[in-house]
């Protein structure tokens, strides 16, 4: 094979770079050896991983910042191993593409079983095919660009995970080149639904006296961040946020109220949605944690409720109407002055004031989370794991797009490690600050090795509570302990990286000035917290949760 030739190994490298992929994530075997060779030749960043959950969780990250992740694993056991993190991309509208190795088409015989696989070579495809919008298995080398392109437009346009299979002998078979990349068209309405839809939301929206917006994710997965900014100014009308979508406007805008999320939000947040007139609801998941477990008041007849494809007015549905169409139409449909609206307070006027730092007084979740308010800046991106760590740093005000990530409605706890790699990786002149619970943290602690091997500088939280503490707030049990580790010393056994625990104000004061002055290695500070100590909002979610 002449060394300069098209493959099909490289042709789908090509198209990763073309749609602007710099780094791909995962975990070597037999099967995808060959293509990763590839991978490395075609001039994409290989970041092995420990594990290929860790690879997935990474990536899902880097999509979310980025606009597309790639994960690579061998067949079977390196498949099925990051099936939750696939599942969780599929779950949050997460752009993915999942790359696997496959056995060699020639020893494909149903006759023999072939190793890493589970006998029937079809069970990963059909497993796949619950958590993904497209599949490809590339067994002929003709067809496997068009399938590649196709894959990868539907991914795109869809927002969600593919599954590409390219087996070994399959790598390096000769391909046609590829052309230049077209990414998928934006989504189109119909005319007639969009001006009917406009029509009713602009005459519902100018008669109401008190409307609100609540925004979600969808935003920014269809980067309509800078259409929704103009239809906000123009509108004048207050915009609180679910906690998927935080940051899809910045929390320093002083429309920006905060996050809503039914009973756990704060009064004046939830003042804001509830008691509107009319709530505008832009690309938001209607989701029993977005909407604080059942807990929250949304009224269908003065509602408009519009998602990627489809626009709800009260009892009325208008399709295809694409969000995008909707948002910028409103906006030029504004009236110079905009809307009339209620009272609200923004959401940086509603941040805690600076504390006094008492040096000898225990850390409290409530006063920790205040004085993290005082650390954000616009270079700052919060990850923020399932559980308190989520609850409490929603609160956070944040100043620009795509600063808070968090699985807000899968919720896998030990998401936020591994994917504090992937954020680092795709915003590297960004300065990442984790929290993590210490029972998510033992999941999946082993990827900060990799963070170390990188030599980033994440400032990572470890809040230790001394085991899972939501859980044990729904229901108490044995089941919720788990064995004390000394967090703070893992830096040391990995090699590198700088970690510290601390249980006083004081002490987390030292602790940050050093943190903050590491630019080269990772940051690990270990926070001691009372096993009963939560907040207020976790207190109320659990309370919703617990068995009747």
């Amino acid at each position: 094979m002449n060394d300069t030739s098209m493959t099909v190994g490289r042709y789908l490298v090509e198209r990763l770079k073309q749609a602007g992929i710099g780094h791909v994530f995962g975990v070597p075997g037999d099967y995808v050896l060959t293509f990763m060779d590839r991978i490395l030749e075609g001039d994409l960043e290989l970041i092995g991983t420990c594990n290929e959950l860790n690879a997935g969780y990474a990536a899902d990250a880097y999509a979310r910042i980025h606009g597309l992740g790639v994960l690579c694993v061998t067949y079977g056991v390196g498949s099925f191993s990051c099936v939750n993190a696939v599942a969780g991309a599929y779950a949050e509208q997460v752009p993915l593409v999942v790359i696997t190795g496959g056995p060699r088409l020639e020893l494909r015989n149903p006759a023999m079983l072939l190793h890493h696989s589970v006998g029937d070579l079809g069970t990963m495809d059909a497993v796949f095919g619950h958590i993904t919008v497209a599949t490809a298995n590339l067994s002929d080398a003709e067809t496997a660009p068009d399938e590649i392109d196709a894959v990868l437009h539907a991914c795109l346009s869809q927002k969600r995970p593919v599954s590409i299979e390219i087996p070994v002998d399959v790598v390096d078979l000769p391909c046609r080149e590829p052309g230049p990349f077209a990414p998928p068209p934006a989504p189109e309405s119909d005319p007639a639904s969009l001006a009917e839809a406009l029509d009713e939301a602009m005459n519902l929206l100018s008669a109401a006296e008190r409307p609100a917006i609540l925004a979600g994710v969808e935003l920014h997965r269809y980067d309509l961040l800078d259409a929704f900014d103009a239809l906000v100014e123009k509108s004048g009308m207050p915009v609180a946020t679910t906690l998927l979508g935080k940051t899809v406007i910045s929390e320093l805008d002083p429309q920006a109220v905060g996050v809503y999320e039914g009973a756990m939000s704060r009064p004046d947040v939830r003042s804001v949605i509830e008691d509107a007139d009319l709530l505008l609801c832009l690309g938001a998941w209607m989701s029993e944690m977005d909407l604080g477990v059942y807990t929250a008041r949304l009224d269908d007849d003065r509602l408009i409720n519009a998602n990627s494809a489809r626009v709800r007015i009260r009892h009325h549905f208008y399709e295809p109407v694409a969000l995008g169409d909707l948002v910028s139409g409103l906006a030029e449909r504004m009236p110079d002055k905009g809307l009339k609206t209620g009272s609200f307070v923004p959401a940086s006027d509603a941040l805690d004031h600076a504390i006094t730092v008492q040096p000898d007084a225990d850390i409290t979740v409530k006063r920790f989370y205040s004085r993290m308010n005082d650390l954000i800046s616009d270079d700052v991106i919060v990850i923020a794991d399932a559980g308190d760590a989520l609850i409490s740093a929603g609160d956070l005000v944040m100043h620009r797009d795509v600063g808070f990530l968090g699985q807000a409605f899968y919720l896998s706890i030990g998401f936020t490690l591994p994917a504090t790699l992937g954020a680092q990786l795709a915003a590297p002149n960004r300065r990442i600050i984790s929290f993590i619970g210490d029972g998510g943290f033992q999941m999946t602690a082993q990827e900060l090795s990799t963070i170390i091997r990188h030599n980033l500088n994440p400032i990572i939280f470890v809040m230790n509570n001394n085991g899972y503490t939501a859980e044990r707030l729904i229901h108490e049990g044995p089941y919720n302990d788990i064995q004390g580790w000394q967090n703070h010393r893992l830096p040391e056994v990995f090699g590198g990286g700088w970690g510290v625990r601390v249980k006083t104000e004081g002490e987390l004061e030292a602790a940050l000035q050093t943190a903050f002055g590491l630019d080269d290695r990772p940051a690990l500070i270990e926070v001691m917290l009372d096993q009963n100590d939560a907040s207020e909002q976790l207190k109320r979610l659990c309370a919703q949760l617990a068995p009747k």
